[in-house]
C-alpha cells in the first residue's frame, strides 16, 4: 500500500486536494468533529481537563476555541486527549483499507505527531498567502487568533515543504489540482 501525506498551511486546499486523488481518505479534521459529536468518552475527558470551557454533549466548537485562546496549555491538552483516539481511528481506515493500492492521509500534525512513515509519499500543497487568507474569512467561524495558535504547534511551511517529494500548487482552480495529481499518479504508478 502506498501511504501519500498531505502537507500544507492551514486554508491552503490540503481536503480538496487529498479528495481529488480519488483514493480512501483520512481526513482528521472531519474525525475530530465527529468525534465532539458522538464521543461521550472524549467529552468526560475534556470536561475533566477543562471544566471552565467544555460544558455540554455534543460539545460546542465555541467552547474548544475559547479554551483554546484562554490558554496556551489548553491545546496541548486537547490535542493529547483527542490525539490517541484519532491515532486509533486511522490505524482502524489502514487495516480496512490494507489492499488499496493508494491511501490518501488528510491529517494537519501529520509530521509533528510523528503519524508519518519513510517509506510514505509527502505532498505538499502550496498556495498564495492572500488565497489562502480570502479563503478562510469566507469560513463561518473565522478566527485570526484561534489560526495562530494552531500555527504555534505545526512546522514551518519552510520545513515541510523540503520535507515533501512532491508539491502542488493550488491557485484555487480545479484544473492545477488535477494536473499536479496526474503528474504525481504516473510518477508514483
Amino acid at each position: 500500500m502506498i501511504r501519500i501525506g498531505i502537507l500544507g498551511d492551514i486554508g491552503s486546499g490540503k481536503t480538496y486536494v487529498a479528495r481529488n486523488f480519488g483514493y480512501p481518505m483520512f481526513n482528521a479534521d472531519y474525525e475530530v468533529a465527529k468525534l465532539y459529536q458522538q464521543n461521550r468518552n472524549i467529552f468526560k475527558k475534556l470536561k475533566a481537563k477543562l471544566p471552565k470551557y467544555i460544558h455540554s454533549f455534543p460539545i460546542k466548537k465555541k467552547e474548544i476555541s475559547n479554551a483554546i485562546l484562554a490558554n496556551k496549555d489548553n491545546l496541548n491538552k486537547i490535542i493529547k486527549i483527542v490525539h490517541s483516539e484519532i491515532r486509533k481511528k486511522m490505524n482502524f481506515f489502514l487495516n480496512k483499507n490494507k489492499n488499496k493500492k493508494i491511501v490518501i492521509l488528510d491529517i494537519p500534525l501529520l509530521l509533528e505527531n510523528k503519524i508519518n512513515k519513510k517509506k510514505d509519499i509527502l505532498v505538499f500543497v502550496q498556495s498564495n498567502q492572500l488565497d489562502i487568507l480570502r479563503k478562510l474569512k469566507k469560513r463561518r467561524n473565522f478566527n485570526q487568533k484561534l489560526i495562530k495558535k494552531f500555527k504555534t504547534i505545526q512546522y514551518s511551511i519552510g520545513y515541510k515543504k523540503k520535507k515533501s517529494n512532491f508539491i502542488i500548487k493550488n491557485n484555487f482552480k480545479k484544473n492545477s489540482v488535477i494536473n499536479g495529481i496526474k503528474n504525481i499518479q504516473k510518477e508514483i504508478t
